[in-house]
């Protein structure tokens, strides 16, 4: 890389917090329908500033949401790489929002509103790279994919991929919406858990009844719910108790826990970053190999019954509980799904068991060209041996990319934990933009002299 690419990301802070600050305050918020005009809004405001950079930009249609792509070709000869964000958002009704989410706020060096690192700043960070390398004739093709529903699984993708995969062919795919574990400790992902949810439902009668009258023989959905739930896992220690479930995890390789220490985990900043009052006991080793590499069981909800103030002594005809699975690689959703199903039905067969979509895990390269060009470009930018580390979470999209573009996928994410992905007050900031910019340009830099 050229000596001036300081004086470069110097000069563009004040154009990235601009640009930043119109996205964030476009609430493109997928989960909700009401804000369908904001999505599309948000999508035109990115082709037009794709466009103003010199890319050939469009907004594609699906049966859902538009995706954004722009083009930056320089040679029919040269390496194509392919950079995938999202521009949506979660929503943002969380009580402990110190500022309107929407409304962008600059505090010092933060950037505070929802999207600003999930992910809205690491997408204009890997453009500003990229226009740097563009602008020092870097011999390379640039692709941009940005999605607009990953924050409700990618539900159209597919369609939009299987319909353009000529269109995008490419060298690799990079992606970043990954999250370190501390700062100043780079992280590079190569792994990422999928997500199997399911909704549990149980009614025992047509209306809610007195439990003076009923009690002691009428059955409680909400209970019945809460002991089929504890025979699933022990909630205290997080083991899945369901046979067969664990049949197809994988043990982590002693070089693999290695780089998960190396990253700079420790229970006490986990704990101090998420705010957990309380967590379920682990070493360090323990406790990151059940964030990355092992499945989960989850209860996000129950829904039913009096929710009022005080006690109403009713009892309820209708439950819900709201459960999700984390599956790591090797696990099929639709075999533990199946397995999931039989349990249920075996322990309490009037329960409905209603599986949602699914996104299958996915384990990437940690060895080879890219897996070496993203440690040297995270080492170049921020000073230190990037870790390499799986995710807990889940994207949609890369699975379905992996299938299409059949292109190797490396993770070059930006945020921290401290960021609040998904999150009440939710910041990126100026030190991590900075640093990834430099990243992406030394990135695209490295892959201009592979061989293709």
């Amino acid at each position: 890389m050229k000596s001036d690419i300081d004086k470069y990301i110097r000069s563009a802070q004040p154009e990235f917090e601009a640009k930043l600050r119109e996205w964030v305050e476009i609430p493109t918020i997928s989960a909700e329908p009401e804000h369908k005009p904001d999505i599309e809004r948000g999508a035109e405001v990115a082709v037009q500033y794709l466009r103003s950079l010199g890319a050939g930009a469009e907004a594609v249609p699906t049966p859902g949401n538009p995706v954004v792509i722009g083009k930056f070709v320089t040679g029919g000869d040269r390496p194509t790489v392919t950079i995938y964000n999202h521009l949506d958002v979660q929503p943002a009704n969380e009580p402990q929002w110190q500022r309107p989410p929407f409304i962008f706020h600059k505090e010092a060096d933060r950037y505070i509103g929802r999207g600003s690192t999930d992910d809205k700043g690491p997408a204009l960070t890997a453009l500003f790279g990229a226009r740097y390398a563009l602008e020092q004739g870097i011999p390379v093709n640039i692709q941009f994919i940005w999605e607009l529903e990953e924050e409700i699984g990618s539900p159209n993708f597919e369609h939009f991929l299987k319909g353009r995969a000529k269109d995008f062919a490419t060298d690799s795919v990079a992606v970043s919406d990954t999250i370190w574990i501390a700062r100043g400790k780079p992280a590079v992902a190569y792994g990422l858990r999928g997500l199997a949810p399911v909704r549990l439902v149980l009614e025992t009668g047509t209306k809610d009844v007195h439990s003076g009258v009923t009690g002691g023989a009428a059955r409680n959905p909400i209970t019945e719910l809460c002991q089929l739930i504890a025979e699933c896992y022990d909630a205290r220690k997080g083991v899945v108790r369901i046979p067969g479930f664990y049949e197809d995890v994988e043990k982590l390789s002693k070089a693999e826990m290695d780089n998960f220490l190396a990253s700079g985990f420790t229970v006490k900043e986990f704990k101090r970053a998420h705010e957990l009052k309380k967590m379920r006991e682990g070493d360090p080793a323990d406790i990151a190999s059940r964030l990355w590499a092992r499945p989960t069981f989850e209860v996000h909800g129950i829904v039913g019954g009096y929710t009022g103030p005080g006690v109403k002594t009713a009892i309820p005809y209708r439950a819900e509980a709201k459960i999700s699975m984390r599956l790591v690689p090797k696990q099929k959703p639709d075999k533990v799904l199946k397995l999931v199903r039989n349990f249920i039905k075996e322990k309490n067969p009037d329960v409905q068991f209603i599986p949602e979509s699914y996104l299958s895990p996915y384990l990437g390269p940690r060895t080879g060209p890219y897996a070496d060009a993203a440690r040297d470009a995270m080492r170049t930018a921020f000073g230190k041996e990037p870790a390499f580390v799986r995710e807990g979470g889940s994207i949609g999209a890369v699975v379905t990319m992996e299938k299409y573009l059949k292109a190797p996928i490396v993770f070059l994410g930006l945020s921290l934990p401290e960021h609040g992905y998904h999150a009440p007050n939710e910041n990126f900031d100026w030190e991590q933009a900075s640093g990834g910019m430099k990243m992406f340009a030394r990135y695209f830099e490295t892959l201009a002299r592979l061989p293709f």
